[in-house]
């Protein structure tokens, strides 16, 4: 599913951010990535869907090698990953509907099958009843359910989550985690960089810490391990 080996990511400004790791990623797992700022939890993330490439290593997502991917071929690579925002990345002039049905008319699937799946994933996510609405006219923690379904709505492999409640309260980073629960349930891997203690805590999955570029922890079931 997600592999990696021995992945280096020194940038064109002599930062190194990842310095050496390893990670093997199953199917349907949910991960959290934890680590203090500027630890290179990003950079790994990025890594994923290829919005950075490694300086060094080795890394093989849903079959595909990503040394020998060529640049024509990245959109079929994203084509299996779902990216949440913590700002969510909404088209401000489109409506609920609209913003999602877009990740399905960019690969050209019909009309009707794009209805359908809309209101599918609308429906996961409690909005419904919000299709026809602007993301100006939604909460915080609603137009955080769009990009959720925004994400999963050519069902993907694998969602990428970025700091998914990071500019949210508490009561509605709970319910994005259910939300994010139902997708994992239904056999999607999860990859969730996080800086909530009290969410890694609670909702116990796999952690992977990096701290300086290096992974220093990976345990099932485990801790935040920081000070909120």
């Amino acid at each position: 599913m997600i592999f990696m080996k021995d992945i280096y990511k020194t940038y064109a400004n002599g930062v190194t951010a990842l310095n050496g790791i390893d990670a093997d990623i199953k199917q349907g797992e949910f991960v959290y990535i934890v680590g203090p700022s500027g630890a290179g939890k990003s950079t790994f993330i990025k890594l994923i869907y290829r919005e950075v490439k490694p300086t060094k290593g080795t890394i093989v997502i849903n079959d595909m090698n990503l040394e020998k991917l060529k640049e024509r071929n990245i959109p079929m690579l994203r084509r299996n990953i779902g990216v949440v925002y913590q700002d969510f990345k909404l088209l401000p002039k489109l409506s609920v509907y609209e913003n999602i049905a877009f990740a399905l008319e960019v690969i050209e699937e019909s009309p009707k099958n794009i209805r359908k799946r809309v209101m599918e994933v609308l429906d996961l996510v409690g909005l419904k009843n919000k299709a026809r609405f602007i993301p100006d006219e939604l909460s915080g923690g609603e137009q955080q359910r769009v990009s959720i379904a925004r994400a999963i709505v050519n069902h993907p492999k694998i969602v990428i989550a970025d700091e998914p409640t990071g500019n949210l309260d508490p009561d509605t980073s709970w319910e994005i985690m259910k939300t994010f629960e139902e997708v994992n349930a239904s056999g999607t891997t999860i990859i969730m960089a996080t800086h909530s203690k009290e969410i890694v805590n609670t909702i116990k999955k796999r952690v992977i810490a990096i701290e300086g570029g290096l992974i220093i922890r990976d345990e099932h079931r485990g801790d935040y391990g920081y000070e909120a």
